[in-house]
């Protein structure tokens, strides 16, 4: 027991005796440093006198769907760094494929009574998934929010990149260039995002025949499947591609060198997000940067408003994303 507080007292930067004071309820210590023991308590791993389960410390849960797309650990970045500063405790959840569903991060983060939950690309932004575990959330009333687009019935606020006008960007940008046969490397069907990309590309480009002509392949964002999708809409005679995440287009850019094409003389390529090192590729990849510190903080701004009270909102707050023009686009061929 003594060396169980002296390693809470440790995590928590107090003394045992308050570490004591505060398991056993006494009076004397204030609310900002009884939430930092129990908040090391569950950090540390260690179970909560019966008396304090009901009663949240300063822990939060990020919840990532991966962390192979370099885009997911700069959100986590931002967001654990912003949260420390405003004296939470992160706890990174990171789903892989086989391993804990995102359901069950719920609930061990519900177990550990954290004060809020941040979501990147989760269940949410999957219309055809499963999306139950977050009537648990609902349940308990806690603060939540989810970054990027999801479906819209699930009661939670938004932080997400406008979708709308990063197309546009990225169209405009090949248009500009010559291109006129332009396709796009998506996710799933059911992706939310995929499907904002999808509608604002049909509209900007004026796209009236069926939708099975359009130039889009569908992806499960895998840059293998990236490479399958591209060159399937090299084979049709595209020459400018919009990809939906950076990994795509370096797979977009491997279909087409597979092909005996160049990027960009042959094929220009178009990617989304500005994830790390997209500057070191060959060739440097053209992308739409996600302003990924901005929307991180929002997101624990409006997280913590809701843990110190303020009420829940539904509302979508829309960051407009900056194309960044780099080697992987230039003009097109001249027709023969």
């Amino acid at each position: 027991m003594i060396k169980r507080l002296a390693e809470v007292a440790k995590k928590a930067g107090v003394s045992e005796a308050t570490v004591s004071r505060v398991l056993n309820g006494r009076s004397g210590v204030s609310e900002a440093t009884r939430a930092s023991v129990l908040t090391a308590l569950d950090v540390l791993g260690y179970e909560r006198p019966t008396k304090l389960r009901g009663e949240r410390g300063r822990l939060v849960g990020l919840v990532l769907p991966e962390l192979q797309n370099p885009i997911f650990p700069a959100l986590a970045e931002v967001v654990t760094a912003s949260l420390a500063q405003r004296g939470f405790t992160p706890a990174l959840c990171a789903r892989t494929i086989g391993g804990v569903p995102e359901r069950d991060y719920i609930e061990m983060l519900l177990d550990h009574q954290v004060s809020g939950v941040v979501f990147a690309g989760g269940s949410y932004a999957l219309a055809a998934a499963e999306h139950g575990h977050y009537k648990q959330l609902l349940d308990r009333r806690m603060p939540v929010v989810m970054v990027n687009g999801g479906v819209a019935d699930l009661g939670f606020p938004h932080i997400s990149t406008d979708d709308a006008v990063a197309v546009e960007q990225a169209y405009g940008h090949l248009r500009s260039l010559g291109h006129e046969r332009i396709g796009m490397v998506l996710g799933p069907e059911d992706h939310v995002p995929s499907r904002r990309k999808l509608a604002a590309v049909a509209e900007v480009a004026g796209w009236t025949e069926p939708t099975a002509e359009w130039p889009v392949e569908r992806t499960n964002f895998s840059m293998e499947s990236a490479r399958l999708a591209a060159t399937r809409l090299i084979q049709r005679g595209v020459t400018g591609m919009i990809c939906a995440s950076d990994v795509l287009a370096l797979g977009s850019i491997r279909a087409a060198r597979r092909l005996g094409l160049d990027v960009p003389a042959d094929v220009s390529v178009v990617g989304f997000d500005d994830s790390a090192l997209m500057t070191c590729t060959d060739p440097p990849l053209t992308t739409v940067r996600q302003p990924i510190e901005l929307m991180g903080q929002a997101a624990v701004d409006v997280l913590v408003n809701q843990i110190e009270g303020a009420a829940a909102t539904t509302d979508e707050l829309l960051f407009e994303p900056e194309l960044v023009v780099r080697g992987s686009t230039a003009p097109a061929r001249p027709a023969p």
